[in-house]
């Protein structure tokens, strides 16, 4: 069953957050919203929780580390010991910086994958435009539409009303 959206198109920022608020206010559940650029305050007005992507960073960055310094020592003390210079075989000051710039580098890809995974972003997939602009210089809004619990003439009103210059339905993915 193809599901349906109705999707709004404003040509302001400040019209689209508040278009944003005031359909949130309504009890309506915005399916997403599409902007060119950062639009300041869309956050807060959508009511989005912070992203756990930094989680993802750190812990890849904390394996990173430890893998590079377990490493590090594994080749130093055990597998290949060389007397260089008297010093002692697990001389970990020198292991700091490859153990930072490993930690950095499994951190920034692990990020990098988490989200292109969590965006559904793959190679081969083709992009669906909310509407025509959206990535230009329109904003849009798209509600998911389900006939059982969803006034059309309400939600079709408040965009109109919060600045809309266009309201259409879409049958399909947006």
């Amino acid at each position: 069953m193809p599901r349906e959206y109705l999707v709004a198109t404003f040509v302001e920022p400040d019209a689209l957050v508040n278009a944003v608020t005031m359909i949130r206010a309504h009890g309506f559940k915005i399916y997403d919203v599409y902007a060119p650029c950062p639009v300041h305050g869309l956050d807060e007005a959508m009511g989005l929780r912070r992203s756990r992507l930094p989680y993802v960073t750190l812990c890849a960055a904390v394996v990173g580390m430890v893998a590079a310094m377990s490493f590090q020592f594994y080749a130093a003390v055990f597998d290949w010991s060389l007397n260089v210079g008297g010093k002692p075989d697990n001389s970990t000051l020198a292991f700091v910086p490859i153990t930072f710039e490993i930690a950095v580098l499994a951190g920034g890809l692990a990020t990098a994958a988490a989200f292109l995974l969590r965006s559904g972003l793959f190679p081969g997939v083709t992009a669906t435009l909310a509407a025509p602009r959206v990535t230009d210089d329109r904003f849009a809004i798209a509600l998911r539409w389900r006939t059982n619990v969803f006034d059309t003439g309400e939600a079709r009103r408040l965009l109109h009303d919060s600045g809309a210059s266009e309201v259409r339905q879409i049958v399909g993915d947006v």
